[in-house]
């Protein structure tokens, strides 16, 4: 029952908006949009509070919300890391576990909306404004982000570049925002009419067209040593964007795997982000 109401949900909310559209536009944009941001998972269970719980750090004041941020001490390094959609800090306890190991200051915290974090709503300017309170609150030298939470840490070294990031790091990251969208589209059913108001509304929100943001055109400016990882084969996020994001951001590496999957916890992985950050 519960997957049949799955499929058609999206179905309804898409002759919602194409019926409207013409009467409301403006509505129509601004509930679409809010169903494209809506976050439906990625709350603490109680097996990841048993591990979180113990490392919890503060209840930042950020971008509207309280935001949990946790602390695993180190001598070396502070290390930021950025989850993604629907997921939350535990999502990285295979990598702080190695990064505890090399001694690294790791600082991660929960997105709005996720984790122990406030809100109902995700989108990356958001997550980026979060992004640069922590940045200049605990100044990290490198920056991990799986997913959009590494498209997120490009975009906010594109939009407030740090001199104190000195690497990053992007794990299965999607590139191009019209890319996420036409997915939105195509599960909706929602017709070209609704997505030009959609357009509209994004501009007049956060100052550019859809099209207009990309990681790969924003990797362009930044400076710092990157490293990128993707799976060829990953279901979530297309390879081809960080194919794109590798060829323009100068001083970036790609390393292509196959058969790991989008959240890529394998110790394969973790090993070589460690080898980076020490290089």
């Amino acid at each position: 029952m519960k997957k049949q109401i799955n499929k058609i949900l999206p179905l309804a909310y898409g002759k919602y908006f194409n019926a409207y559209s013409l009467i409301a536009p403006k509505k129509v944009a601004n509930d679409a949009f809010h169903v494209f941001c809506t976050v439906r998972k990625g709350r603490i269970k109680p097996e990841q509070a048993s591990y979180l719980d113990n490392f919890k750090l503060d209840l930042e004041e950020a971008a509207g919300h309280r935001i949990q941020s946790y602390h695993w001490p180190g001598t070396k390094e502070t290390v930021l890391l950025v989850h993604g959609w629907e997921s939350n800090t535990f999502r990285w306890r295979n990598l702080i576990k190695k990064l505890r190991e090399a001694d690294f200051n790791i600082i991660a915290f929960d997105a709005p909306s996720h984790g122990y974090s406030t809100g109902k709503h995700l989108y990356v300017p958001l997550y980026e404004e979060v992004v640069d309170h922590m940045v200049k609150k605990y100044g990290p030298k490198h920056l991990i982000g799986h997913s959009v939470g590494g498209m997120t840490i490009i975009y906010n070294q594109y939009k407030n570049p740090s001199s104190q990031v000195e690497k990053m790091v992007t794990i299965g990251s999607p590139s191009e925002f019209y890319e996420i969208m036409e997915h939105f589209q195509n599960l909706l059913k929602f017709n070209n009419r609704v997505m030009k108001h959609l357009d509209d509304y994004v501009q007049n929100r956060f100052g550019f067209k859809i099209d207009e943001f990309s990681t790969s055109k924003f990797a362009r400016s930044i400076s710092k040593k990157g490293l990128i990882f993707h799976d060829r084969f990953d279901k979530i996020a297309p390879y081809h964007a960080s194919v794109a994001v590798n060829k323009s951001w100068e001083g970036s590496k790609l390393i292509s795997t196959e058969g790991l999957g989008h959240s890529m916890h394998q110790d394969d992985v973790n090993d070589q982000i460690i080898a980076f950050l020490e290089a």
